[in-house]
């Protein structure tokens, strides 16, 4: 008796999801921009979350790991960076990036 065969394709994303940056999921998934938000007004709030002292300390602190010995990507050093923040944090960080925005 055969077997049915399996359907093994991975299940299709809707294209406008893949449309988006990575950045601009990566800030809307830690709540720090709204989804409507534009990718260029999206990217300079990347920029500036990128540039915040205790991310980088963050970041410093993950570079520094097991697991991001050979990543390139600035990108998902912040992320992994947001990752180990708690609410609060990401709350106040919030705040001083719409401080910086004024």
């Amino acid at each position: 008796m055969k077997h049915p065969r399996q359907n093994k394709r991975a299940p299709q994303t809707h294209p406008s999801a893949l449309a988006v940056p990575s950045y601009h999921r990566i800030l809307v998934k830690h709540g720090l921009i709204e989804k409507t938000l534009s990718i260029p007004d999206a990217y300079e709030v990347f920029l500036k979350v990128g540039t915040d002292p205790e991310v980088q300390k963050l970041r410093r602190k993950v570079a520094r790991g097991n697991k991001m010995k050979h990543v390139p990507a600035w990108y998902l050093a912040t992320a992994m960076a947001l990752q180990g923040m708690t609410k609060q944090e990401l709350e106040a960080l919030k705040l001083r990036i719409e401080e910086k925005r004024v």
